[in-house]
């Protein structure tokens, strides 16, 4: 299994699929089927039952999960890959992007 470059809280933009194009935060990633939730994105509608939180029950929609190799970080309005290298000074490894080789974050 890779290392995944995206973490929760990043910027993405959906490159395929049904909601291509649009953009939004990364709200949680499943490491095991490579799938992240991203809020406002991929909406689905989810029947509930009636409970003591909601008496009513219903339909609710919901963000679904996207995998992974469908979206893209989002860095000052484009799109670019993300890399790994290690800084000299400090010895952790730090992600930059491919296209400006800045650090992210």
């Amino acid at each position: 299994m890779s290392k995944l470059k995206l973490k929760k809280g990043d910027t993405v933009k959906v490159i395929s699929g049904e909601s291509r194009g649009q953009e939004g935060k990364i709200v949680s990633i499943d490491t095991k089927k490579m799938r992240a939730i991203i809020e406002g994105v991929n909406m689905i509608s989810k029947h509930t039952k009636p409970s003591a939180k909601n008496a009513d029950g219903g339909i609710v929609k919901q963000e679904g999960s996207i995998h992974i190799s469908n979206v893209m970080f989002v860095e000052g309005g484009k799109t670019v890959r993300i890399g790994r290298q290690v800084n000299e000074k400090t010895n952790k490894i730090e992600r930059i992007s491919k296209k400006t080789k800045a650090v992210i974050k």
